[in-house]
C-alpha cells in the first residue's frame, strides 16, 4: 500500500491562526481512512496560491519526484494550485504514476473525465484569482483618486481601518518630522540619523529601531508631506491625510539626498561647523576634536589664523545675544506698534496671488495629462513631472494657508517680539542644529584671525531702534521661510 503526503494550504498567517488548517486535516483524514490510505507526512503551508513557488509546496513536490510518498492528499484543487504553473506540476506527477486525490471533489484521476473536471476546476480557480486582482486592483485605485492609502500606513502614521484616513501618531509623528529638520539642517549623515533617532525612540510599527535602509525609506516617501506614491507603477496621487512635514522641508532632505545641496556631516556633529571663515583666505574654519575639545583652524598652508575653543565661541556668542535684550520701555513701546505692522491689503493680495499660481499648477497637470494622451510623453517621464507638480501645488497651498491662518494674528506677532528679544535664552535652551540656525540668523561677518573671532549682529538686529523698524519684514520672512526654520516656528507652538 503506498503511502501519501497530507498538504493543507491558507493564504495569509492570520488565517493559518484559525480553523481551516485543522478543518483540512480533519476532511482528509475522514478520506484517507475511507480509502485505507496511509498518511506518511504532513505538509503545512501559509502562502497564497497564486503565485508560483510556494517553498513548502516545493519541497514536497521534489520529495515526491524522489519517491518518498506515492500519492497525495489534498483538501479541495484551490487549496493546492491557483496558477497554471504549479496545476501543471500536479499533472505532471500524476502522469508519473503519483496518486493524486482530492478529499472534498470527487475527482478520478485515473480516469479521461475525471481529468478534465479536475482540469476544469483548475482554470475556473486561476481565473478567480485574476479577477479578485482585477477587482482590488480597481478598489485601490478608486481609494487612492479619493486620497486615501489603501495598504499599511507607513511609520509616523496610525492605521484606522479599512478605507480610512491615516493619522498622525501623537508620538512617532514628531519624531519623524524631527529626523527630517535633523537631515535637512545638515548636521548628520544616513549613518548618523539612525542613531540619534534610535536615542529618541523612535521606531517602526513592529516595535524595533529603525535600520539605515528604514531611515531611506522615510526620508524619500512623499506620503509625509501629503503626497501619494505607489512604487510599483511611480504614479502620484494627493493624498488627503493630514501631513507630518511641509513640501518644501521634504523637497530640502531630496536634495540634500541627491548632491544639490550641501553634503552632509559624517563624522563629528560640530556646532560651528562651516559658520566661520579665515578672515585673511576666506576659506572656512574646520572643525577638529583634539582631548575632548574641538578647535576650529584654517587648514591654508602659512596661514596666521590659529585655533580657536568651540567653548570660547560659543561664550562670545551668547554674549553678543545678551547685548540685544530690549528694556522693558522699548519693549512697551513695540507693543504699541504691533497694529501699525499687522498684515496689510497688500498682504492678502499676496494670498491671492499665490492661490493664482496653484490654479497654473493645476492648469499644467491636465496639459501634463493630454501630453500622454496624445503620446508626447512617455509614461515616467510623465509620472516624474507629475510628482514635481504636485509637490509644487502642496507647497503654494501651504504658504497660502499659512498666510490666511496669519492674516490678523497680533498674538502671535507679541508671541515674535518676545522671542525676537529673548535670543539669548532661546539660544541657550536650543538643541545644536536649532543654536546653528539662530548664529546664521542673527550674525553676520563671522570671521577669525590669529586667535580672535569676530562677528557682529545682523542688520535687522542692530539696535532698538532697527529692531523695532524690522519687526514687520523679520515677522513677514519667517512666517514665508518657517519651512528653513523649523524651530522658530515650533518654539511658537510651545509657548
Amino acid at each position: 500500500m503506498k503511502s501519501c503526503f497530507g498538504y493543507v494550504r491558507v493564504s495569509t498567517v492570520k488565517q493559518g491562526e484559525g480553523v481551516s488548517l485543522e478543518a483540512q486535516k480533519d476532511a482528509i483524514l475522514e478520506y484517507a481512512r475511507r480509502r485505507n490510505l496511509p498518511i506518511s507526512q504532513w505538509w503545512e503551508e501559509k502562502e497564497t496560491a497564486a503565485k508560483q513557488g510556494r517553498p513548502v509546496f516545493n519541497r514536497m513536490v521534489a520529495r515526491l519526484k524522489r519517491g518518498d510518498a506515492g500519492g497525495l492528499i489534498i483538501h479541495k484543487i484551490d487549496r493546492s494550485a491557483r496558477n497554471y504553473h504549479d496545476w501543471a506540476v500536479i499533472s505532471d506527477l500524476a502522469d508519473s504514476g503519483i496518486e493524486f486525490h482530492i478529499a472534498t471533489e470527487s475527482f478520478d484521476f485515473n480516469t479521461y473525465g475525471g481529468r478534465m473536471a479536475a482540469d476544469f476546476m483548475a482554470v475556473v480557480a486561476a481565473n478567480y484569482v485574476r479577477n479578485l486582482k482585477q477587482e482590488v486592483r480597481k478598489g485601490q485605485l478608486g481609494q487612492l483618486k479619493a486620497g486615501l492609502l489603501p495598504w499599511a500606513a507607513p511609520v509616523g502614521y496610525q492605521n484606522n481601518g479599512s478605507a480610512k484616513l491615516k493619522t498622525p501618531d501623537p508620538m512617532a509623528g514628531p519624531l519623524v518630522r524631527r529626523a527630517f529638520e535633523l537631515y535637512a539642517g545638515g548636521c548628520y549623515s544616513i549613518r548618523g540619523l539612525v542613531g540619534e533617532m534610535e536615542r529618541r525612540g523612535l521606531r517602526s510599527h513592529n516595535d524595533t529601531p529603525l535600520n539605515k535602509s528604514g531611515i531611506e525609506k522615510v526620508l524619500a516617501n512623499p506620503f509625509y508631506c501629503g503626497l501619494i506614491r505607489v512604487r510599483r507603477s511611480g504614479d502620484t496621487f494627493r493624498g488627503a491625510h493630514e501631513p507630518i512635514i511641509t513640501t518644501a522641508l521634504f523637497q530640502r532632505v531630496q536634495d540634500i539626498k541627491s548632491g544639490k545641496k550641501a553634503k552632509k556631516l559624517t563624522r563629528h556633529n560640530h556646532l560651528f561647523r562651516g559658520l566661520f571663515r579665515c578672515q585673511h583666505c576666506r576659506k572656512s574654519l574646520i572643525g577638529e576634536l583634539h582631548k575632548g575639545r574641538v578647535y576650529y583652524r584654517c587648514q591654508s598652508p602659512g596661514c596666521i589664523t590659529k585655533s580657536v575653543r568651540e567653548d570660547q565661541v560659543n561664550q562670545a556668542v551668547e554674549e553678543l545675544l545678551h547685548t540685544l535684550t530690549l528694556a522693558p520701555d522699548d519693549i512697551a513701546r513695540a507693543r504699541q506698534r504691533l497694529p501699525a505692522i499687522l498684515v496689510s491689503e497688500a498682504e492678502q493680495q499676496e494670498c491671492t496671488a499665490l492661490k493664482l499660481q496653484a490654479d497654473q499648477v493645476a492648469a499644467r497637470l491636465d496639459r501634463l495629462t493630454d501630453m500622454l494622451l496624445d503620446g508626447l510623453i512617455d509614461s515616467e517621464a510623465f509620472q516624474v513631472k507629475k510628482q514635481a507638480l504636485l509637490i509644487e501645488q502642496r507647497r503654494l497651498d501651504e504658504q497660502r494657508d499659512f498666510a490666511i491662518a496669519n492674516t490678523v494674528s497680533e498674538g502671535s506677532l507679541r508671541k515674535f517680539l518676545e522671542l525676537a528679544t529673548n535670543l539669548a535664552q532661546l539660544y541657550q535652551s536650543a538643541a545644536k542644529p536649532e543654536k546653528r540656525r539662530i548664529v546664521e540668523w542673527a550674525t553676520s561677518n563671522r570671521t577669525a584671525t590669529g586667535k580672535s573671532i569676530c562677528f557682529e549682529p545682523s542688520n535687522w538686529l542692530t539696535g532698538t531702534k532697527a529692531m523695532l523698524d524690522a519687526l514687520s519684514s523679520a515677522w513677514k520672512r519667517t512666517r514665508t521661510l518657517h519651512v528653513q526654520y523649523p524651530f522658530w516656528i515650533d518654539y511658537f507652538a510651545s509657548s
